[in-house]
């Protein structure tokens, strides 16, 4: 076992408004730890016109962290995901002509525009965090600060199928499945734990191929965790994160940058 902890804001007369990365590994997962509530203020949603490595995004952000966020096209750099920054919609798959012209993503084009996404919200004046369907009303005197869409939904309960994920036939059997939900495949995973006194913890994991998990064992380790709710980012050879001097991806093997990746989170140092 191995923990990494970096503290990047100093505690404020006692006060838990500190924000904190704590990164632990164990057998091919890392487990990542954002607290405090002065971290709302550190977290962006970035893309990159042309597609970029995790490392590249995390150097030309000079970020705390970074881990890849949507899914997007690879053959025309498009994106298939939402992604808000600084309240604009900086990314919309309405705009990738490849998902819009395919038939079968046509067909199912209101699952795919309304999977799930990881939110921070601007609350009159006060941030939190929220994963929801995109087309999931706000509350009252909230805005979408920064987001990334990616799915599916793992908790409070898989959607796999309302986020066209899987298909299955009248007896019940899957004849489709996109985003290799149930094959064992690398993972990143993002979701949220409420703490005393109403705030939250946003918990990480980066499944690596040295412990591939299909989508049920990935739903299984974030309610392990006791995650109030989670969902799933791009997975498989995006997988990839990099915190200080670590740098991840999916393949663990050195020298390996990583695929090249449309959008990404980031925790900025200021």
């Amino acid at each position: 076992m191995k923990k990494f902890l970096l503290l990047f804001l100093l505690m404020f007369s006692g006060t838990a408004l500190a924000a904190s990365v704590d990164v632990d590994y164990d057998d091919g997962i890392y487990h990542i730890i954002l607290k405090g509530d002065k971290m709302k203020k550190q977290i962006e949603f970035v893309s990159s016109s042309n597609l970029i490595t995790n490392k590249e995004a995390h150097n030309n952000a000079d970020a705390i962290l970074t881990i890849n966020a949507g899914f997007f096209d690879p053959e025309n750099q498009k994106t298939a995901s939402y992604v808000v920054n600084d309240y604009q919609t900086v990314e919309d798959p309405i705009f990738n002509e490849n998902l819009m012209l395919n038939p079968v993503t046509r067909k199912n084009l209101r699952s795919i525009l309304n999977r799930t996404e990881f939110r921070v919200l601007d609350c009159d004046s006060k941030l939190k965090y929220e994963i929801a369907p995109h087309n999931a009303k706000l509350d009252f005197l909230c805005s979408v600060k920064t987001s990334a869409q990616a799915g599916p939904q793992l908790l409070p309960s898989l959607r796999l199928e309302e986020e066209f994920f899987v298909i299955k036939d009248k007896d019940g059997n899957v004849i489709r499945e996109s985003a290799s939900v149930l094959q064992k495949t690398p993972r990143t995973l993002i979701g949220l734990k409420s703490q005393e006194k109403g705030s939250q913890e946003i918990h990480i994991f980066i499944v690596t191929n040295e412990h591939p998990m299909d989508i049920f064992e990935a739903r299984d380790l974030c309610a392990k965790y006791g995650l109030d709710s989670a969902m799933a980012f791009d997975g498989g050879s995006s997988t990839s994160f990099d915190y200080k001097k670590i740098h991840v991806v999916s393949t663990q093997e050195s020298g390996d940058t990583g695929r090249a990746l449309k959008s990404f989170m980031i925790v900025k140092k200021k």
